[in-house]
């Protein structure tokens, strides 16, 4: 999808506009390889800027042409309605002819706030600043989509109180591959940061500083959240393992223990059931009475017996 947007000063709200302007944004999400070849037309930039973009593993990074910068960094997205997230790639090229472009392979919502003009002090044509405003976003959606990652662990944890069931304990696996997979974007983000606050890659402009200094919080905090809910997830995962381990070795025990009570009968009823004579047993009317009496009497003592040394 290729669509163009540009400040009106006027009435100080950006607008969607029908062709491409000086000054203007140009957001390709999700483009179709015509809308590629459109803006590399109308732009004049590098194919390759543009192209390499397409690519959902691309990593976050500072790459600069002859005539525009390309930064990369890694947004969050939600996939399996709002359940389970993964990160995006996010293209921002910044031209020398006065054109800035967003592009990812995948439609992302961080942009959603300066279509609907939610961004305070956003203007098209303040293209570091923009940017800048982008990383915040980012950061933000991390820390909003971390906050939800929580509220399910805390969820899932009082779920495991009750029943330890594989899809559960699977579905905690798939939280933990969500949080690294946010810990190491984060990360790399963060070194993008760090390169655009020596102001070597892009003019820094008055009040663009305290900007980025607000970006570098943001996702740090986020790299903060991330690292602490995943070793919450991590010990709650071990915990839960060694309580299903304890749970099946209690139940060894316990059929341990129950056979060897139940055999006792088995013994003595097979010993006694033997063809040979022994005093009164055999002859007797009263003897499968006493041999009940006598192997209940042997199981229970053994029964308790065991409990009392607690392998049972």
């Amino acid at each position: 999808m290729l669509k163009y947007y540009k400040t009106d000063l006027s009435l100080n709200t950006t607008k969607e506009i029908d062709e491409i302007q000086p000054d203007c944004w140009i957001d390709l999400s999700s483009p179709a390889q015509s809308e590629v070849e459109k803006v590399i037309a109308e732009t004049g930039i590098e194919s390759d800027l543009i192209l390499k973009m397409l690519d959902e593993d691309e990593l976050p990074r500072i790459e600069s042409s002859e005539n525009a910068t390309l930064i990369v960094i890694d947004v969050p997205a939600s996939i399996d309605n709002d359940r389970k997230y993964i990160t995006y790639p996010l293209g921002v090229i910044i031209s020398d002819n006065h054109y800035i472009i967003t592009i990812s392979p995948k439609s992302t919502k961080i942009l959603n706030n300066f279509k609907k003009n939610l961004v305070k002090d956003f203007h098209t044509a303040k293209k570091t600043r923009f940017l800048i405003q982008i990383i915040i976003n980012a950061a933000e959606g991390y820390l909003k989509v971390l906050k939800n990652i929580y509220n399910n662990i805390e969820n899932k944890e009082k779920v495991l109180q009750q029943s330890t069931k594989n899809e559960d304990l699977i579905d905690l696996l798939s939280t933990e591959k969500t949080l690294v997979y946010f810990g190491t974007s984060l990360k790399e983000n963060d070194l993008v940061l760090e390169r655009l606050s020596k102001g070597l890659v892009l003019p820094l402009f008055e009040g663009d500083l305290d900007l980025l200094e607000d970006a570098l919080i943001e996702n740090r905090q986020a790299i903060d959240m991330a690292g602490i809910y995943q070793n919450i997830l991590n010990s709650i995962t071990e915990t839960y393992a060694t309580i299903v381990s304890n749970n099946l070795n209690n139940v060894m025990k316990f059929l341990a223990g129950a056979t060897i009570v139940l055999s006792i009968p088995t013994i003595i009823s097979s010993f006694l059931g033997m063809n040979v004579q022994f005093g009164v047993i055999g002859i007797s009317d009263m003897s499968a009475i006493a041999i009940l009496i006598f192997s209940v009497l042997a199981s229970v003592l053994v029964a308790f017996w065991l409990k009392k040394k607690g392998m049972i």
